[in-house]
């Protein structure tokens, strides 16, 4: 199947865009059977929405918490907030530590 260029209008910003023959091509073997609704600008703005600052990157940075290592006594960061009644672990003890996979 050949694939021409079309002229589509961003449900968001009204602009006119051009999916391409390419772009056309690349849906087709991903199986998508719609064709873009947002302009490339506001397809990107929209990931940032959902996903972060960019959909390729890391998202926002997630809340540390200060703690000392129950093994080696180091200061150390973890995601979440000790609670003190379970030992917590810097990275390289709980390496060691860890349960095996199940």
């Amino acid at each position: 199947m050949s694939f021409e260029d079309k002229t589509l209008q961003c449900s968001d910003c009204g602009v006119s865009f051009t999916f391409s023959a390419s772009e056309q091509e690349l849906f087709q073997s991903r199986g998508y059977t719609n064709e873009p609704k947002r302009c490339p600008t506001c397809r990107q703005a929209r990931k940032s929405e959902r996903y972060g600052t960019s959909s390729y990157g890391p998202g926002p940075r997630r809340q540390m918490f200060p703690a000392v290592c129950a093994q080696c006594g180091k200061t150390t960061e973890v995601p979440f907030e000790p609670r003190g009644d379970k030992p917590v672990y810097c990275s390289d003890c709980y390496r060691k530590v860890k349960p095996a996979p199940r």
